[in-house]
Formats: structure tokens, sequence, C-alpha cells
């Protein structure tokens, strides 16, 4: 499949009059028109689009909260229990709900999904494709990070049950004991292999936290209030972990300490009513100003809080607000999939990755913006192209 005669955006620059070959699953060939040669390929002429990399949610918890749905529906947070880390958002996830073809009529063809925030440490978090029958079918990778929470969700879960955490001093006492409890696990494993000597007893929650502590597995937590940040920084910082600040809504009044940290950020709901103490410090203008002291933003909608199918309005409203047209889409494109580890696959129309590929006419993040055509892993699967 060849799309010719297209604008092309990229996050190194605009291509003005370009193709873009697809064999497969794959982006196989992009360049600029007068280089092209016709080899006969299928060819689709979209002269007076743009086209942009399919979208991604870098945070929801899209599949585990059923649409219409009760109790039946609601399968992201096992709050019986407020350390999780062996969960895996992959056994939970329907890919029947609905969401899942909104999010892909709306352009986001990938997204970062995972457990809720009841939890100090929830779970993990998987990449998949909007696009499937079954999980498998779908899957970008997994797991792509831990979710850790702090604040008031894990607070207000448990104080209703009269169980720790009740208190921030207990929820953080909570990821801390597991942590130092992985990192003794882990010694004890390394001590058996090299004397030749009896492992430990298995330790599910502790396996789970092995790549974590070795740096493969990002931690995704969730904070909202600037002392919850700071606490968080704090703690991935005691056990040097990797890590990706989630809503971080009060950053805004950080934005200079979290550059310094080299802390990444995912951004959102960005649609929001300020429903929660913790929430009072909200402003549209928070992801622009931490672009502006160089800190790496992505934004999500937090689906099922804002539907899926929101995130390039989302987006928009943040370019209203100051945040610059490129890092904007760079937000829902290549920052969310770097965050996550799989920038090797999705985020970005280059030669070698998945070819999940958007074409519109006009601004894609503006209310009345709709793709005229998405293409998932090389297949159109929406294709309203007009001349």
């Amino acid at each position: 499949m060849v799309l010719k005669n297209i604008r092309i955006w990229t996050r190194h620059g605009q291509i003005e009059r370009g193709y873009i070959v697809t064999q497969g699953s794959k982006i196989a060939d992009i360049g600029l028109m007068k280089h092209y040669i016709d080899t006969g390929d299928e060819v689709l002429d979209a002269a007076g689009y743009t086209a942009y990399p399919g979208f991604i949610d870098g945070h929801c918890h899209l599949g585990l909260f059923g649409d219409s749905l009760g109790f039946e529906g609601e399968d992201g947070n096992e709050d019986t229990d407020p350390c999780t880390p062996q969960l895996r958002a992959i056994d939970a996830i329907n890919p029947q709900d609905r969401g899942f073809a909104e999010a892909l009529a709306a352009g986001v063809t990938t997204v970062i999904t995972g457990p809720g925030s009841a939890n100090a440490i929830g779970g993990q978090f998987c990449a998949l494709k909007t696009h499937g029958r079954f999980v498998e079918e779908m899957l970008v990778r997994a797991p792509v990070a831990m979710k850790m929470a702090l604040g008031e969700n894990p607070k207000s879960t448990y104080n209703e049950k009269a169980q720790a955490p009740t208190t921030r001093m207990a929820t953080a006492a909570v990821i801390r004991e597991q942590l130092f409890k992985a990192q003794r696990y882990q010694a004890d494993l390394v001590r058996a292999s090299e004397e030749d000597g009896d492992e430990p007893e298995f330790d599910i929650k502790c396996q789970a936290l092995l790549p974590v502590l070795s740096q493969k597995l990002p931690v995704h937590i969730h904070a909202h209030r600037a002392d919850d940040i700071a606490t968080a920084v704090r703690i991935c910082r005691e056990f040097n972990l990797r890590y990706v600040l989630v809503h971080a809504t009060e950053g805004h009044r950080l934005a200079d300490y979290l550059a310094e940290q080299q802390a990444s950020v995912v951004c959102g709901p960005v649609i929001n009513h300020r429903s929660k103490p913790e929430l009072a410090g909200f402003t549209l203008g928070n992801a622009a100003a931490l672009a502006r002291q160089g800190v790496a933003v992505s934004i999500c909608t937090d689906h099922p809080e804002i539907p899926v199918d929101f995130l390039a309005i989302s987006a928009g409203l943040c370019v209203r607000e100051g945040l610059p047209f490129d890092k904007a889409m760079e937000g829902i494109t290549y920052i969310p999939a770097l965050q996550s580890g799989i920038a090797d696959r999705v985020g970005s129309i280059e030669k070698g990755l998945d070819a999940d590929i958007l074409l519109f006419r006009g601004n894609p993040l503006t209310l009345e913006a709709k793709p005229a055509l998405v293409m998932i892993n090389g297949e159109i699967v929406h294709n309203n192209l007009t001349k």
C-alpha cells in the first residue's frame, strides 16, 4: 500500500509533499514525492491530507472497567490487599468493550492500560492496540510499567475498610516495605545461585518487582498533590527506580524541580472538574508549564474518567493554554511510547515501525476533527477520504 501526495508530520520536521509505503504491518519506506518510484503497489492518493502517527493514550484503564456496567465489569482494582504487584492487566482486559472501537474511530491506536489507583502497588500495565478480538492479538508489550499510587485513593479505599493504609505515611510505608522485601528476595536468589544453595521460597509479589528493581520495568506512580509528587520522586530515588509521574496535577508548582530530576510526566485527565480535594490545584496550563521547563510530557484521558476518544481534544486544550502544537502532538504519540518503552514499535512515522497512520484534512486537535483514514498494523479500518 502506498499513501502518496500527502503532508507528513514527524517529530523531526514536516514533509510537505511525500509518500508512505507500508508492507504487511510495518512502514517500509517514507520520503519526498520527487523520490518516489512506482513499483505497481496499491496506491491511495491522499492529496490535501496530513499523515500523523496513530495516537497513544499514555495512561488509562480501558478494558478493565466495563462500559455501561456496574460491579460485573469492574476489574481494575483488587481492593482486598493494598499491595498487589503480581496482578497483570492482560488477565482482566475485555477487548469487546466498545471503548476500543470508539478509541480507534478517533485515531487512538494504542493505549497504555492497567489497574486503577486503589492500591499502593496496583499491578502491571500493558500496551495494547485498539483493534483485535483478544488480548494476545492486540498486545504490543506486557508488562510496560508497574502501577503505584499515592494520595487520596489508597487512603479512602482502605479507610472504609478500617485497614491500613489510611494515611499518606502508611501508603508510602506499604510501598517501601514491599520494595525492601523484594530487594532481600533478590539478594537471596543471587546468593543461592553463587553458592549453589537453596533458593528462597517463591514469593510472587517479590518476583513481580524484580524487573522494577533492575530498572528493566518503569514505575508509573499516581500522584496529584505537590507533596505526593515529591514523595513519589523520593521513594523512586531511594530505590533507584525508573519512573513516570502519572497525573501530576500540581506539577506546575514543582516544574523546575521535576526538570532537575529529569522526571517524565503523564498529564491528565485534562477535561477535569476538580472532583476531589487533591485536584484543587488543577489548571489547564499544567502541561505547558511543565514543558516550558523541559519536562517530557504526555497526555492521557484516564479512561473511563474521561472517554478515551477525547484524547486529541485534551491535547488541543493544552495547546489553547500554551503548549506548542508539536509538543502536544508528541504528547499523544512519541512521548507516551517512550515512557512505556514501546517507541521501537509505535509513536512515530518511521521506517520499520508499525504502520499505525492517521490522515486528517485539518488540525487534528480541534473539537470537530475526525480522522478521514485510520490505519492500524497496515490495515485500513476506517476510510472516509473525500476529494
